[in-house]
């Protein structure tokens, strides 16, 4: 299998990393840009939108360049270097999914076109105060008929739900079943809270009381729907992480070389350079899973990506916790400051591993589909 990028896939990476590397040249300048709302640059985001990245996923009909799981991994990858703080995993692959997935083509045209420009930005309301990462709701429930819907009930956590122009609302159905549904941010019995989150992001307290809502495409059951889209985000915020572990780990490496104690560099002490070594190891063994788990969306069945999504996601939350605790611990006393990167770092993978499904949550997944294996004859 080739995991090498070719041309263009490589002109992709290098102009993305130099629009967010320069952006975020250091870690001070993305300190400023989170601790005031809305949580992100808009500047950026405009830029992001001009070099066709919010479109990347969607059709060329659309307003996007029909690029696949591969291409939206490398973008992923390289906002997480610099953990940028854009919703472009959420905004984009997650909510924009959904509509490219499920909506009709006057919705597309419309949503996806805004979302591409940088005129919009959408988020998916479907998290409820004590669900655990499901396809289904249950808290939120859509009452009425054809295009007159209204929805009731709170969501919680919703990623940038007070800023979001647009929400792509999951509500449970009267006959059964999920539905997803369009609601505007100035609608009647909407109430919206905001708050930062531990890694800097933002959230929302998202309320809904008798709120109009329009239905996403012709309606139904979109439990199928939200599955499938929330695999492909998965990949993607798999890839986003490898990101955030690559730098972690060049930071630490880092300062073990010009950090001295005992009047010799860190590196002399082969017990810590065995400790990065193992950090590595990590490392590569995630990239390999995002990698691949990208290529098993663009090339496989809904099947096959869900499997390989949780593979990924558990392989990466592994690597992610064990990067995490390491470059903290290697640091000492520093690595726990607010001021220094490598805890912001850290507490975005924690972040990233607990928007759509923790290692354990993936664990169990995999170990319930252990029955559907053939079974293979022990080694002697």
């Amino acid at each position: 299998m080739d995991f090498e990028y070719d041309d263009e896939q490589q002109a992709l990476r290098e102009a993305v990393r130099g629009l967010v590397g320069k952006a975020y040249s250091d870690f001070e300048q993305r300190r400023q840009t989170v601790a005031d709302d809305p949580g992100f640059s808009e500047k950026l985001w405009s830029q992001l939108a001009e070099m066709g990245i919010l479109g990347l996923p969607f059709a060329e009909e659309h307003g996007g360049m029909g690029a696949g799981a591969v291409e939206v991994g490398i973008v992923a990858q390289e906002l997480g270097r610099v953990i940028a703080p854009e919703p472009f995993l959420t905004t984009v692959v997650l909510a924009g999914g959904l509509v490219a997935a499920a909506g009709s083509d006057e919705q597309k045209g419309e949503l996806l076109g805004a979302l591409s420009a940088g005129e919009s930005v959408l988020t998916f309301a479907h998290a409820e105060p004590g669900s655990r990462w499901q396809s289904t709701t249950s808290g939120v429930t859509a009452t009425g008929s054809g295009d007159d819907w209204t929805i009731s009930g709170v969501k919680e956590p919703v990623p940038h739900g007070a800023r979001a122009d647009v929400l792509v609302v999951s509500a449970a159905l009267p006959d059964g079943g999920t539905g997803l549904f369009l609601v505007a941010a100035d609608a009647s019995g909407l109430t919206r809270e905001g708050y930062r989150t531990h890694d800097g992001g933002r959230a929302a307290r998202v309320a809904f009381d008798g709120t109009p809502a329009t239905p996403l495409g012709s309606g139904g059951d979109a439990t199928g729907i939200i599955g499938r889209v929330t695999d492909i985000a998965r990949v993607a915020a798999a890839n986003e992480a490898v990101g955030a572990m690559e730098v972690a780990l060049h930071t630490t490496a880092e300062y073990l070389k010009s950090r001295k104690q005992f009047g010799v560099p860190l590196t002399t002490f082969q017990a810590l350079t065995f400790r990065a070594a193992d950090m590595y190891v990590s490392l590569e063994q995630a990239r390999s899973l995002a990698l691949w788990a990208s290529m098993v969306v663009d090339s496989g069945s809904g099947e096959e990506a869900a499997t390989a999504a949780s593979r990924a996601s558990l392989g990466v939350s592994r690597a992610g916790r064990h990067i995490g605790q390491e470059a903290i611990q290697l640091h000492g006393g520093i690595g726990m400051t607010a001021e220094y990167s490598i805890g912001s770092y850290t507490s975005h993978l924690t972040a990233l591993d607990h928007l759509l499904g923790d290692g354990n949550h993936h664990l169990g997944l995999l170990a319930a589909g252990v029955g559907g294996y053939d079974e293979v004859e022990p080694l002697p």
